[in-house]
């Protein structure tokens, strides 16, 4: 069904529905660098807990996911964590994961959706990732091995992400990823979203 303005606009139902999304938008967050080399998962977790107002230390998220000397499994593990702490008994957080790489167009754009919904929701991204690239500031980062950081923003309306590194020691520990290359980077893993 279709309606139409005074003004002689045509609009459907759904798109009446959308609501509009801010072009950039970057969550307050409270970074902190993980203290070992296994503690990337609860260190992220832990800066995505804290957009939403809420303290951990990375020692009580590393019991939430399970986190050994080992790592963290997976995102759903963050997933997990995330809920235990924000969720109050209902599922706040969820996990995509993107199973091949490269990513499709499709879960790329997929995911530019998810960190549209999700930053402004006041919520920040989890991301387990793997590889390397080279981020919109020509600066490569490598984490062959695997790796979990935050999304706390976005600009260009969800092109590009912003991203608290808990392994990255310069200044703030973030960086700007197109979101087509963050897809990539998480292809073969997932995300709490």
């Amino acid at each position: 069904m279709t309606t139409q303005s005074p003004t002689g606009q045509v609009s459907t139902p759904a798109e009446s529905q959308i609501p509009a999304q801010p072009a950039t938008k970057i969550l307050q967050y409270q970074f902190q660098l993980q203290p070992n080399y296994y503690y990337c998962g609860p260190a992220a977790t832990r800066i995505a807990l804290s957009a939403t107002g809420h303290t951990v230390s990375q020692d009580q998220a590393a019991a939430l996911l399970g986190t050994t000397t080992n790592g963290t499994d997976s995102a759903f593990d963050t997933t997990r964590g995330l809920n235990s702490v924000i969720g109050h008994g209902r599922t706040v957080y969820q996990t995509r994961e993107i199973p091949a790489y490269p990513a499709t167009p499709a879960q790329a754009d997929q995911l530019r959706t998810d960190v549209l919904n999700t930053i402004n929701s006041g919520r920040a991204i989890v991301a387990n990732i793997a590889g390397h690239l080279t981020d919109t500031a020509g600066t490569y980062h490598a984490y062959e091995g695997g790796h979990y950081l935050t999304i706390v923003g976005y600009k260009d309306s969800g092109k590009t992400v912003k991203i608290a590194d808990p392994a990255n020691p310069n200044g703030d520990g973030t960086y700007w990823v197109t979101t087509t290359n963050m897809a990539n980077w998480i292809a073969q893993r997932g995300y709490s979203y």
